[in-house]
């Protein structure tokens, strides 16, 4: 079946005369009916394993679901020949959850009054990453709109919204989804969540939404029960793979262009961040990211839109991100977990597992330079040489952070930057962030040092598994000795508090870090030397013996220079001859809780208090 750019084609959908069109993918079935409003309406079988229905039966709001019956011919029937009854596998709103049947939704009625929206350049994203969940009380979409205003004084361009398909239970990271068209319930639903998209753009908010194509969660999942949306020929960390290029692979490679498609056009996301695309399966001549982009350029045409694709991807691999004429995926933009990890390790984290490759100062500056650290050379943690170079690739398109909800959720505890490092520490890693020539993302709490820690949950129904879970938790991290018990996942009190306390931002530090990052990120804005994401005009030092390092960036006629000391010791750095230098950024100032107000460089010598940074305007003299 052709995919329509301009229209959903799967699933339960009005058209214009208000009647429902239904399609549905089923293979396995003989026969499969539709129910709804106490009547069975049967589909008609169309080619490739598709069943379709067109009625004015279903209205808005009903519930529905379908029944069929197996063929026979391939080995997931049921044994006795049973029907099945499933909700609906591309359904937009499960009001009652994983096991319950589907709400029908029409995409199209929605007023939206962002009509003025034309998005906003990848390069000026400045990113919040949140959890809907835990980043308020209430925990739901309405709620987060009562924030954006913050978010907009703090100096953010875009938020990012961790997964929101629905998922077992009301409480989740939300990377266990089984409905990847539906909303959340517990958040709010559909409407709920194009009423914030819609108030993002009022205020100038770019949205980034968290999807996740390479797995699906195990509560609630039917996709088999319907075709062969998986295939044995790969494994992934959950199981089988998702059938990107097996037999029968076209309508599930569909099925995803599908949703990515929805969230642009239907629900006027700015941007997708693709989880973890290197567990993503697929040997095709097109791989299923470049069939996305093409489909996306498409819809570009349509809409007179961008939409971005920023992907996590672990393999230092530039063809994910370059062009598709120069054989790349086409994907717009990458996390650069390196870049984290290096920073980590020359703020005092010991090299450990995978930060065992990181040797601290040198690596951070070499990923300031090269956005890779491991771009060919031999990776002792994996045992081989690792990754290409990047050196043609914009600065645009590489995400980095000091924290994520990856770095900080896994690890046992859930300790944030804040519990791990001294005040002076966290400020210095904020700005080593925000003065790279990348994009740069906060994970929420970040800015005002929240102490709560964000920890691993989850609200599965299935006993089995809710116990196969905290048993992989505590598996994971046997060898981990904090006197601590490892979180139960299922509890609670593991949600509860790991939820953002708002009242911290009247009490000290936490006010006074607040009001470091909104200047950081002004800083970042005021000056193009820092917001022209330009790799080419860029030098970092590195000092090792000192713990120090120098980074150089200019546009034009503005040069800057950012003097970082990860140690704990003052350290008296060597300025370059033939510039008058400027102080115009001290983290150690008395104004952001630091004990100097005033740094003047002597003969070309600046000395500089531990864990801090300094910014120069440079002048040719």
């Amino acid at each position: 079946m052709e995919i329509d750019i301009r229209r959903r084609k799967i699933g339960l959908n009005f058209n214009e005369k208000g009647a429902a069109e239904i399609y549905l993918w089923a293979p396995y079935a003989s026969n499969v009916s539709l129910f709804a409003n106490s009547s069975e309406l049967n589909l008609i079988k169309g080619d490739f394993g598709y069943w379709y229905l067109e009625t004015s039966t279903v209205k808005e709001g009903d519930e529905y679901y379908f029944k069929f019956q197996q063929s026979g011919e391939t080995e997931h029937q049921t044994a006795d020949g049973k029907y099945l009854s499933r909700a609906d596998p591309a359904s937009l709103w499960q009001k009652e959850g994983v096991a319950g049947n589907s709400t029908a939704f029409n995409l199209n009625n929605f007023k939206w009054s962002d009509q003025h929206w034309k998005g906003l350049p990848l390069e000026d994203f400045i990113i919040y990453e949140l959890h809907t969940g835990t980043f308020t009380d209430r925990g739901d979409f309405s709620s987060i709109t009562e924030k954006l205003h913050y978010l907009k004084d703090l100096g953010i361009t875009a938020i990012e919204l961790m997964p929101v398909a629905q998922f077992s239970g009301d409480r989740n990271w939300g990377y266990d989804g089984v409905f990847p068209f539906a909303t959340q319930n517990s958040y709010g639903g559909p409407e709920a969540l194009k009423k914030l998209i819609n108030k993002c753009h009022e205020v100038g908010l770019a949205v980034v939404l968290d999807v996740v194509y390479n797995h699906m969660g195990p509560e609630g999942n039917y996709f088999n029960d319907f075709g062969p949306y998986f295939t044995d020929k790969y494994q992934t960390p959950w199981g089988q793979a998702i059938n990107f290029d097996d037999a029968n692979c076209d309508p599930v490679r569909d099925y995803f262009i599908e949703n990515v498609l929805m969230w642009f056009r239907d629900f006027h996301v700015d941007a997708l961040r693709m989880d973890a695309v290197h567990a993503i399966k697929d040997f095709s001549a097109t791989h299923i990211l470049q069939d996305i982009k093409n489909h996306v350029n498409q819809l570009s045409e349509y809409t007179g839109k961008s939409h971005q694709l920023i992907v996590e991807l672990d393999l230092n691999d530039p063809k994910y991100i370059n062009h598709p004429g120069t054989g790349g995926y086409g994907m717009d933009a990458q996390w650069v977990d390196e870049f984290h990890h290096a920073l980590r390790v020359s703020a005092g984290q010991e090299p450990n597992g995978y930060y065992a490759d990181f040797n601290g100062i040198e690596h951070l500056a070499k990923s300031y330079n090269d956005a890779y650290v491991y771009d060919g050379q031999y990776s002792p943690h994996r045992g081989k040489k690792f990754g290409a170079k990047a050196s043609a690739n914009e600065g645009k398109q590489f995400v980095v952070f000091s924290q994520n909800h990856d770095q900080v959720g896994n690890r046992m505890l859930g300790e944030r930057t804040s519990e791990l490092v001294s005040f002076e520490m966290s400020k210095l890693l904020a700005a080593a962030v925000f003065c790279s020539p990348f994009l740069p993302m906060l994970f929420m709490g970040e800015e005002y040092g929240e102490t709560n820690r964000f920890q691993f949950f989850t609200s599965h129904s299935d006993k089995e598994l809710i116990e196969a879970v905290r048993k992989g938790r505590k598996a994971e991290f046997a060898a981990f000795h904090s006197g601590e018990e490892t979180p139960d996942p299922q509890s609670d009190e593991t949600f509860l508090t790991s939820k953002l306390d708002w009242n911290k931002l009247s009490r000290h530090p936490h006010r006074n870090l607040l009001q470091y990052y909104k200047a950081l990120i002004s800083l970042r804005k005021e000056h193009k030397a820092l917001s022209i994401l330009n790799r080419n005009n860029i030098k970092a030092t590195s000092l090792a013996e000192q713990n120090c390092l120098i980074l150089q960036r200019w546009h034009e006629d503005e040069r800057l220079l950012c003097l970082m000391n990860f140690s704990d010791q003052p350290q008296t750095l060597m300025l370059e001859n033939g510039y008058q230098y400027q102080n115009i950024f001290n983290s150690s100032s008395v104004t952001w809780g630091g004990a100097s107000d005033e740094i003047i460089p002597v003969q070309n010598k600046a000395t500089i208090f531990p864990e801090s940074i300094l910014i120069f305007l440079c002048e040719n003299v």
